[in-house]
């Protein structure tokens, strides 16, 4: 057995077992929030990292995820859980005429307008009262699974955050990861070789954004309560994006790196230094970009190569 089955079956193994090894609520708490921040990571990763647009509002298809399960729970007699698929289907045509509308523009000029796009979407939920609660929010009454127990939301978001990785590495070793790569790296050199960028540019956009809005439905239906200030935050579209930076961009375990890392220090120093915490998280971030430029991947790469040399581009 090669050690990369062997590892497979023992990260395998602790993921099914992790919530009977980590019995307290608190425990359980943490590990969904690892397993929804690599859905989220992983999935901005296939926009910002395999095809090098960085998007910083990604909060607005999480928020619309959200407040579709809220929305649908709250308007109807319907389970809040149906929310996981009504999510993406409402977050994809937005992402399409977001694409269509945002492409147009590179560089910082695309950045700056997902950032305008996230704020249009967090002012329509925070004005438009009669369907969003304005910013009273929503309130999803409980359903099947909710209830004390984490142990079904556990399993919910871990098949949902594997899925999201599996489908990270099925696009990295087929032609649509290899296109993106070229987009990447060189967008015009890429249209002169006869690859529609703009066409593969929205496909990952719309990838990205469906993903992103089934992680909203899921959270909605975690915390069974939904506010513009809790789904629509700019804070939450970079943390998505840091996640992937500080991980590793354009690799498939680096988003899952950095889920982990930085949603445990973030618990760990809210636990341990209470107002200070804010002040060490980033100082750690700080750490990791100076001396890890291209994320925890690159700097294990690094480290099991043996080349010394810092990567300052």
């Amino acid at each position: 057995m090669n050690k990369k089955r062997l590892l497979f079956i023992i990260l395998s193994i602790f993921l099914l077992t992790a919530p009977y090894l980590f019995e307290t609520r608190y425990s359980q708490h943490v590990l969904i929030l690892v397993l929804l921040y690599v859905t989220l990571g992983s999935a901005w990763n296939i926009l910002g990292g395999f095809a090098g647009q960085l998007s910083v509002g990604h909060a607005a298809f999480f928020g619309i995820g959200a407040y579709s399960a809220a929305i649908l729970a709250s308007k109807t007699s319907l389970s809040p859980w149906l929310g996981l698929a009504l999510g993406p289907v409402v977050a994809l045509p937005v992402a399409l005429i977001v694409g269509r509308i945002c492409f147009r523009l590179r560089g910082p000029y695309f950045t700056l307008a997902t950032i305008a796009v996230s704020e249009v979407v967090r002012l329509v939920a925070l004005n438009w009262r009669d369907l969003t609660g304005g910013a009273v929010g929503v309130v999803i009454r409980p359903s099947v699974f909710s209830g004390t127990d984490k142990v079904p939301y556990y399993y919910v978001i871990l098949v949902m955050a594997v899925g999201t990785v599996a489908l990270c590495q099925w696009i990295s070793r087929r032609k649509l990861g290899y296109f993106l790569m070229a987009v990447r790296e060189d967008e015009e050199t890429a249209e002169s070789i006869g690859i529609d960028t703009t066409r593969y540019k929205l496909i990952a956009l719309s990838l990205s954004a469906a993903i992103t809005a089934l992680a909203g439905a899921f959270y909605a239906n975690y915390f069974l309560f939904v506010d513009p200030t809790v789904v629509l935050p700019l804070a939450l579209s970079v943390e998505i994006v840091l996640i992937a930076i500080i991980g590793g961009l354009g690799t498939v375990p680096g988003p899952v790196l950095g889920a982990v890392l930085l949603k445990l220090s973030s618990e760990v120093f809210r636990n341990y230094f209470e107002q200070a915490n804010l002040l060490i998280y980033g100082a750690l971030l700080i750490l990791v970009i100076l001396f890890m430029p291209d994320g925890l991947m690159g700097g294990f790469k690094k480290f099991l190569t043996g080349d010394k040399r810092r990567v300052t581009g």
